[in-house]
């Protein structure tokens, strides 16, 4: 009987990609792989034809004989078949390949290692927030932390066993961790029921720590906060997470850093503002104010006459600190200038006489711009 063409076997065209001469033998095996079906041989002799199929349209030059010869390109003496390369014997290993391409990432993802995974697993890492002030976070500080974790059982040193005795291999899966059971063209594999994938087992178990190698406990730590840390900083301490089952390293604690708002300061990356109400006069006729740093101190800042409010004034080098780095951010005190309140009588007639000299228009230049512009466009839309 005259074998069925390898494409349509496969349902894809002469043309179609190695993709979809893949995705296609994927679909088909799955459908009619035999432990996937009662019916038996029909089902058995369909998953064949496609393995035949996939087996020589997924090799470039193979497929190429076949394009050229057909069927003959394989039979006893054919450009095809040397070395052998024919289809009997080999598909459950290329479909354990296919099956092995498609699952076992999730396989990798859910359980870590999938072969040769034997041994107790690393302890969890822990987090711990943590804020710190802006005069903390500019120069920096030590501070002591208290911290609820697992540390090694001290009767067992961690190994869970009383005594302190070296747990043995699992006899089960013989310290690998995991377990394999055939099941028609698949081995499956799973976690270890015997020692839960440690690959020990432990005959005497500690009963300080009923077996686990491990028991809570509040740790204070000291840690290192270096000057210019900002919102969302991360600081490792390594090993001071929670202790591993049986004596395996511990995890790592992680600090994330937050740095609380200042009632004067405002942080823009490595550079501070403070926004500074001016006197009216200081403002008009200029002079010199004395405004907060971050560190504590004070700086002098002159006011130049005229200084309108959303004017800058840097003071270079009085910002936080850039991590990494010697450098320093800067320091914007921003005008805001104060209208006077509670006048009295005489200082009220000294600006009435102010504005009938001409103050608004003569001194105030971006007032009286203003108001000209909104005059004018009254006027339009008059006509």
């Amino acid at each position: 009987m005259a074998k069925q063409d390898y494409y349509n076997a496969l349902g894809v065209a002469r043309d179609a990609s190695a993709d979809e001469i893949k995705k296609s033998y994927r679909k088909l095996a799955m459908k009619y792989h035999p432990d996937r079906n009662s019916d038996g041989k029909g089902d058995d002799k369909k998953f064949k034809e496609i393995n035949e199929a996939y087996d020589v349209l997924k090799d470039d030059q193979r497929r190429a004989a076949y394009d050229r010869f057909g069927h003959a390109a394989f039979e006893a003496g054919g450009p095809g078949a040397a070395g052998g390369g024919g289809f009997e014997g080999g598909f459950t290993t290329r479909f354990a390949d296919i099956f092995d391409e498609m699952f076992g990432d999730f396989a990798n993802r859910q359980g870590g290692t999938r072969r040769g995974s034997g041994g107790p697993s690393r302890g969890s890492d822990l987090r711990y927030n943590m804020e710190v002030s802006l005069a903390d976070a500019y120069s920096g500080k030590k501070a002591s932390i208290r911290v609820p974790t697992s540390v090694p059982c001290a009767s067992c040193k961690g190994s869970g066993s009383a005594g302190g005795a070296a747990p043995t291999t699992c006899p089960t899966c013989h310290g690998q961790g995991r377990v394999r059971a055939q099941s028609g063209f698949f081995t499956v594999e799973r976690t270890c029921p015997s020692c839960q994938g440690v690959g020990q087992v432990i005959r005497d178990p500690c009963k300080a720590c009923s077996g686990t190698g491990r028991t809570h406990k509040e740790k204070t730590l000291s840690v290192n906060i270096p000057a210019g840390v900002e919102d969302g900083t991360r600081i490792r301490l390594a090993g001071e997470g929670e202790a591993s089952l049986r004596g395996a390293p511990a995890g790592d604690l992680y600090i994330f850093l937050s740095v609380a708002s200042h009632r004067l300061f405002h942080r823009d990356g490595a550079n501070i503002h403070c926004r500074v109400p001016i006197a009216f006069t200081t403002a008009a006729l200029g002079g010199a104010i004395e405004v907060p740093t971050v560190d504590g101190g004070r700086a002098r800042v002159t006011i130049p006459a005229g200084t309108q409010t959303g004017n800058q004034f840097r003071l270079k080098g009085k910002g936080m600190a850039i991590l990494r780095s010697k450098a320093r951010g800067d320091m914007f005190v921003q005008a805001s200038v104060e209208t006077p309140v509670n006048l009295t009588k005489k200082q009220k007639d000294l600006l009435h006489q102010f504005e009938q000299d001409g103050g608004s228009e003569q001194h105030s230049p971006e007032s009286h711009g203003f108001f000209t512009k909104v005059k004018e466009l009254w006027e339009d839309l008059k006509e």
